[in-house]
């Protein structure tokens, strides 16, 4: 079956409290069928930790969690969409496993019994070298003296409501005797020592060794099952960068599924990196195509006055990517310094000799390398240009760089672990922290973008488009996920802010001087932010207020500006706070509102154009749970929050909605027509006259013909004139008005009902 789009749900058990089934998903296959979507799209669904809200700290990939239904759920599922018409794709997660609870996750909990001698020792990926007597270090108490504490109850040792297991014949003594005699090693967190590679710098998911065939065939097993019986049509493949050699794996990955199957990759790619064409697989899962299309609405005359507010605080803007390299810097040499270390030990071993200055060569380095990882055949230039760029910022680093490179030729270990120490570098200093620091126009910090661009012009959409039909015409695009630091209309919302930059930095001035923050750079990082999820209506109900709250504190964290995860300044965060709950109930909240009030429809209008895009630009467009509607998600897990289905359901029935009708006459028309949008290729259809850079058109195969408008806020002080679009040859309807075109159309009649036209050609 033909992936022709995709409906992301996010798989919940009833011990998160807020629970989301097989049974729940049944119960949606009728409305996603008259939706128009082809595919659901889930979630993962295997054994998760107990109480899990996301599925992504898998304790056994063996099975399928109990809590969401079991195998039997599953089945069930499977087949009541396939029944409706509907085929169904999976997430999964071959790059780790959680173990937070270690005797939730039977292979681990082997491990540390068992050490060297357990079955599964080849499964995780340990530094046994770390700890003198070859312990497996694992940082999970409060302190080092914890260990004192230690109790020993039957055959695990026990702190508090936590407890390890105890290998045979070493029960006797005290606690802390008996944790001496162990194959693993407790210490604290704080130490920042950590005896695995674990995901990004997450000592709760312990990752796994995929690069061994025994170990991939284990932990695929049940995978396989799903495509052996028909459930699956395709997965999802989650952050194969963390991988040992990603390529390899989904060599595999295709041996397994069969070529039929649909396999999407999250791979982040950077704005001039290219996936790589040789990886057997559909495309990455959409972050690339989300920046474009939401790129397009972004006013480039924004960008000087946004710019300057910025620096009225004190941040000298053009030094933003100079504060990323830094961060990426720190990232390595302190955040994952365990990981760091572990490499460099690595080098030492095949290079023979060690440098005083090899840790910093190779964190300077890897601030150089713009991408998750390097080792792509499409990529090998990057990391050569990255050693020429740090040895002329530091001549003295030549050396160390010249014992890295050796190193990397003779020892595959030492490459892998450059590139696994690189991805997780990228992430924690760019979208884990510097994407919560720059606070010219926030809608941009997102996964897969690059803030310093400001925006994407028609030119660059329209060619990135045409490649994407050319090479990836079966990727996945997107607008939201379960990752993205702000969903897809409280993006648009903020972007329109380009288009009202002086009135904006004239407001945020004003309420500075009224309600002062904290800090002026939090605050303008935190005003968009709230501007974006304000209510037309003014009334903050309290789960907004609870909603804010939580949002602000996991931004100021982690931004580390002025507080941490590790180091909360409770005093910093307190103030922040009482800041918020000033804005809300102040004078300050009143001029939000008005500013909502007139700004919130050119933000609808602009997420009209973004959704229209995404589900008829090249690739296989996935709607994300509740985005049919206008939504108001912030980052996670506030994204991940339950879905109103009877008020969606009512709104399929009666259309009224803009967006979700949208959303169903493009998904409809993509089951109609599937070749036109799988293979039928992509050309730029350009407008004539004084409001042209306001429209943006094309054309998909030869019957489809998209149209959005944009900048609307601009576009009212003069409207269209006589702005028109040249249409191809034939008689053309609008899918979403009815209205009939033909020649030459105005934009004036083409947008006279909605800011978006879907025009098909009546004879094709």
């Amino acid at each position: 079956m033909s992936v022709i789009s995709t409906y992301r749900l996010q798989m919940r058990g009833p011990a998160s409290g807020e629970a989301f089934t097989f049974a729940d998903a049944e119960n949606l296959v009728g409305y996603l069928a008259e939706l128009g979507v082809s595919h659901l799209y889930l979630s993962p669904i295997l054994t998760a930790g107990e109480g899990s809200t996301h599925g992504y700290d898998v304790t056994d990939p063996t099975t399928i969690s109990a809590e969401l239904g079991g195998p039997e759920g599953f089945r069930k599922l499977s087949e009541k969409a396939r029944s409706a018409g509907l085929g169904v794709i999976v997430d999964i997660v071959p790059n780790h496993v959680g173990v937070d609870v270690p005797s939730q996750n039977k292979w681990w909990w082997d491990l540390l019994t068992h050490g060297r001698d357990s079955a599964y020792v080849s499964y995780f990926d340990i530094d046994w070298t770390l700890d003198p007597q070859g312990r497996i270090v694992l940082p999970v108490l409060g302190s080092d003296d914890d260990v004192t504490d230690l109790t020993v109850d039957g055959d695990v040792l026990r702190l508090g409501d936590r407890q390890w297991p105890i290998a045979p014949g070493t029960a006797g003594g005290s606690g802390t005797e008996v944790h001496d005699r162990q194959h693993y090693k407790l210490i604290g967190w704080r130490n920042n020592i950590c005896g695995y590679r674990r995901f990004f710098s997450i000592t709760s998911l312990a990752g796994l060794r995929q690069e061994d065939k025994a170990v991939f065939d284990a932990t695929h097993a049940e995978v396989k099952r799903w495509f052996d019986e028909g459930l699956v049509d395709g997965i999802r493949i989650d952050h194969p960068d963390g991988l040992s050699d990603p390529a390899g794996y989904l060599g595999w990955l295709r041996e397994l599924t069969g070529p039929d199957a649909w396999i999407v990759i999250e791979k982040i790619l950077a704005v001039d990196e290219a996936l790589d064409i040789s990886l057997p697989v559909a495309g990455t899962t959409g972050y690339d195509a989300l920046r474009e299309a939401g790129g397009l609405f972004i006013d480039p005359t924004g960008l000087k006055s946004l710019t300057a507010l910025v620096e009225s605080a004190g941040v000298d803007y053009s030094t933003m990517a100079d504060q990323g390299r830094e961060l990426k810097v720190e990232a390595v040499t302190v955040t994952l310094a365990s990981e760091l270390a572990r490499l460099r030990r690595a080098v030492v071993a095949a290079a023979g000799r060690d440098h005083a200055l090899l840790g910093d060569a190779i964190a300077l380095l890897l601030s150089h390398v713009g991408v998750y990882r390097s080792d792509y055949p499409a990529l090998a230039v990057v990391l050569p240009v990255a050693i020429a760029e740090t040895s002329s910022e530091r001549p003295e680093l030549t050396d160390p760089l010249a014992l890295l490179v050796t190193a990397l030729d003779v020892s595959d270990e030492v490459s892998v672990r450059l590139q696994q120490l690189c991805g997780a570098a990228t992430a924690k200093s760019m979208e884990d922290c510097l994407f919560y620091r720059d606070p010219r126009l926030v809608s941009l910090n997102e996964v897969g973008g690059e803030p310093e661009h400001f925006g994407v012009s028609t030119a660059e959409f329209h060619q990135r488009a045409s490649v994407r039909a050319a090479r990836w015409p079966h990727a996945m695009t997107t607008l939201t996920t379960h990752d993205t630091k702000r969903g897809e209309d409280v993006r648009t919302r903020i972007g329109v802010l380009s288009q009202v930059p002086s009135l904006w930095s004239e407001l945020v001035e004003s309420w500075e001087r009224s309600t002062s923050p904290p800090d002026p750079i939090t605050g303008l990082f935190l005003w968009q932010n709230m501007f974006g999820v304000w209510p037309a209506s003014g009334e903050v109900s309290d789960q907004l207020r609870r909603r804010l709250h939580d949002y602000a504190e996991k931004a100021i964290r982690e931004a580390a500006l002025h507080t941490t995860w590790n180091e909360p300044d409770d005093d910093f965060e307190r103030a922040v706070h009482d800041w918020l709950d000033a804005v809300i109930d102040g004078p300050v909240g009143v001029e939000l509102t008005a500013l909502v009030t007139r700004l919130a429809p050119h933000g609808h209008s602009d997420a009209l154009g973004q959704k229209l895009i995404a589900l008829t630009a090249p690739g296989v467009p996935d709607i994300y749970q509740g985005t049919e509607l206008w939504e108001d998600s912030l980052v996670d897990p506030d994204n991940r929050r339950a879905v109103d289905y009877p008020q969606r359901r009512d709104a399929l029935r009666s259309l009224e909605h803009p967006k979700i009708r949208v959303v169903r006459e493009a998904l409809t028309l993509r089951r109609e027509r599937p070749g036109t949008f799988l293979s039928g290729g992509y050309r730029p259809v350009p407008a004539d006259g004084e409001a042209a850079e306001h429209l943006v058109s094309y054309l998909r195969g030869d019957d489809v013909l998209v149209a959005v408008s944009r900048w609307t806020v601009r576009l009212a002080d003069n409207g269209w004139g006589e702005t028109s679009l040249a249409l191809p040859d034939g008689q053309w309807t609008n899918r979403l008005t009815g209205t009939a075109h033909s020649g030459s159309a105005a934009a004036s009649e083409l947008f006279a009902d909605l800011p978006v036209a879907l025009l098909v050609r009546a004879d094709a």
